[in-house]
């Protein structure tokens, strides 16, 4: 317990002055997230990062607290998955090959000894869309470092229940960190996780959640995991059904998630954190005391209905804006080049059809200016 308390300040602390320190180098560098109306850093994820494998591996090598053979291969798959998400923040990878590179790390993780070969390749898949979603949270200020915090905590408070205390003690450490690059992302954020900290916080606690739920029963644990991550994955379902019915490519972005149309709704970026902060709170823990036999299946699917009636309200926000008129073909007639909107030859940005004007054929009647006698 003492080691715990510990590790956790000392996580808090260190991902503190180290996020704080690696703003001017990002910027340096150009590492910046341009999604938003400003650019902000994006190497904070490294700062929760390295503190997380420093105080864990810390931990582990002086015997205070082992983390056994699964949590090491955990952090080890975690910090690889990390270093694939911070190659896609210098160099701009494509989706598929996150989502591939993170698929291959998931099925190295999953205990198929407690879930079998087919449901150990389901959770693989969700653990690598969980990890997905996650770098998809960090779009707005202090998102998805508030969710990963509640989400620590929770699976963590599963891994003590079950007497993994390294598996414990890791997610403390994690909340820590997270804590402490908080205190930089809360709005106006002056750095974010990037790809490297959000793929690394997704997989992290879904791989660890797994590793909790294994040898349960396959319908109870599957709910389990839906409540200790019902905000990440309800932005997820919210966002691919509203670019489905708008028509909108799947791998387009926009201002469709959870906080935008909070935002739409009239919340302040801090009131959207703090409602999606007690979403996840109240999720995690109905799944907390779902996992200790405290409550029965029906509170899980509490959760699902509830998660369901956010996104149905919730995708009603209109949050894209009309369609772009085509130059051509679009149903508006366009002017031929060198036409102008009034005469005289200057142009007019907000005319669409051309002022017609009159040719020497034509019967002008132009009025003569009027003389204004003196005195």
């Amino acid at each position: 317990m003492l080691y715990g308390i510990a590790a956790a300040t000392a996580s808090f602390l260190l991902a503190t002055v180290l996020a704080a320190l690696l703003r001017a180098p990002a910027l340096r560098l150009g590492l910046v997230d341009r999604r938003r109306r400003r650019p902000v850093p994006l190497l904070g994820g490294v700062a929760v990062v390295l503190v997380t494998g420093l105080v864990a591996w810390a931990g582990h090598r002086s015997g205070v607290v082992p983390l056994g053979p699964a949590a090491v291969r955990l952090l080890v798959a975690a910090s690889a998955v990390a270093a694939l998400g911070l190659a896609a923040d210098v160099w701009r990878l494509r989706r598929r090959w996150l989502l591939a590179g993170t698929a291959v790390a998931a099925a190295c993780v999953v205990p198929y000894g407690g879930t079998g070969p087919v449901a150990g390749a389901v959770a693989a898949g969700w653990v690598a869309l969980v990890a997905a979603v996650f770098r998809g949270l960090d779009h707005a200020d202090g998102v998805a470092g508030t969710v990963g915090v509640v989400t620590a905590f929770g699976i963590g408070a599963c891994a003590a229940a079950g007497l993994m205390d390294g598996l414990a003690v890791l997610l403390l450490v994690l909340a820590a960190a997270l804590a402490g690059f908080l205190l930089h992302n809360w709005h106006p954020a002056r750095i974010a996780l990037g790809g490297c900290g959000s793929l690394f916080t997704g997989f992290l606690l879904a791989g660890a959640a797994v590793s909790v739920g294994a040898g349960y029963e396959p319908g109870g644990g599957a709910g389990v995991l839906c409540a200790l991550t019902a905000v990440p994955v309800a932005d997820a379902v919210l966002v691919l059904l509203s670019r489905r019915l708008a028509g909108r490519p799947l791998a387009r972005r926009g201002p469709d998630h959870l906080a935008h149309r909070l935002r739409r709704l009239g919340l302040t970026a801090q009131g959207a954190v703090v409602v999606l902060g007690g979403a996840a709170l109240c999720a995690v823990l109905v799944g907390v005391l779902a996992h200790t036999g405290r409550v029965g299946g029906p509170a899980v699917l509490w959760v699902a209905g509830g998660s369901a009636a956010g996104v149905l309200g919730l995708l009603r926000v209109r949050v894209y804006g009309p369609p772009r008129l085509r130059r051509r073909g679009a149903g508006v007639s366009q002017p031929p080049p060198g036409a102008t909107g009034v005469p005289g030859g200057e142009s007019s940005p907000g005319a669409i059809f051309p002022v017609r004007q009159a040719t020497s054929t034509e019967n002008v009647q132009v009025r003569a200016p009027l003389r204004v006698r003196n005195g």
